[in-house]
C-alpha cells in the first residue's frame, strides 16, 4: 500500500470534534478507526514496520493513546513494550522527567530498569502536537542508557512545531508521522 493510500484510509477513519475538550479546539478522536480491524491492522502493521526498519528492540508507549498503538506494535515487531506514565502511576524505581507545558509544568515516568545499553528505542504515539512529552520521553531513554531509534505518530499538527523542539532531542533519530495536518 503507497503512503497516500494508506494516509487515506486512516483519514477516512478519524473524525472531527469541534469544541472538544474546549472552545475553538478541532479534536482529532481515533476511536472510529480503532474500532475498525482492517484499518486498525494496517495502523499495526505500518508500526511494526517501523520498528524492524529502524533496528528497535523495544517500543516506548506514551499515556494513554500511545499505549493503544505502540503495544500491538511492539507485539507484531517480535519487541518489547515500555509504557511511559504520568508521575506516580508506577510502581517500583522510576526514572521521572519534568517538561514544560503552555501553563506550567508535567512529569512522566518510566521504570529504571525498562530499557538499558543494548537496547534501541521507539517511541510511539498518537499525535505530536508542541512534542513536550515526545521530548522528555527521549530524555528518560537516553538517562536509562537507551538508543534512540526514532519517534513515530499516526498523526502530527504541523502547524504546533512539535518536529522543530523534537530535532535536537532526536539526534538525527528518524520522526515519522503517518498524517501531518
Amino acid at each position: 500500500m503507497t503512503d497516500e493510500k494508506l494516509r487515506e484510509a486512516l483519514l477516512a477513519r478519524i473524525h472531527d470534534v469541534p469544541d472538544y475538550p474546549k472552545p475553538g479546539v478541532m479534536f482529532k478522536d481515533i476511536t472510529p478507526l480503532l474500532a475498525d480491524a482492517e484499518a486498525f491492522g494496517l495502523l499495526t502493521d505500518t508500526f511494526a514496520g517501523l520498528c524492524e526498519r529502524l533496528g528497535a528492540t523495544k517500543v516506548v508507549g506514551l499515556e494513554a493513546r500511545g499505549f493503544i498503538l505502540g503495544a500491538p506494535a511492539a507485539v507484531r515487531a517480535g519487541v518489547g513494550f515500555i509504557p511511559v506514565r504520568k508521575a506516580g502511576k508506577l510502581p517500583g524505581a522510576c526514572l521521572a522527567q519534568t517538561y514544560e507545558l503552555e501553563y506550567g509544568t508535567a512529569e512522566i515516568e518510566m521504570h529504571a530498569d525498562a530499557v538499558g545499553p543494548d537496547d534501541r528505542v521507539l517511541v510511539i504515539d498518537d499525535v505530536l502536537a508542541t512534542g513536550g512529552t515526545a521530548e522528555a520521553a527521549l530524555q528518560l531513554i537516553r538517562r536509562a542508557g537507551a538508543e534512540v531509534a526514532g519517534v513515530a505518530v499516526l498523526m502530527e499538527l504541523g502547524f504546533l512545531d512539535g518536529r522543530q523542539r523534537l530535532a535536537e532531542g532526536l539526534g538525527g533519530a528518524p520522526l515519522e508521522a503517518l498524517i501531518t495536518l
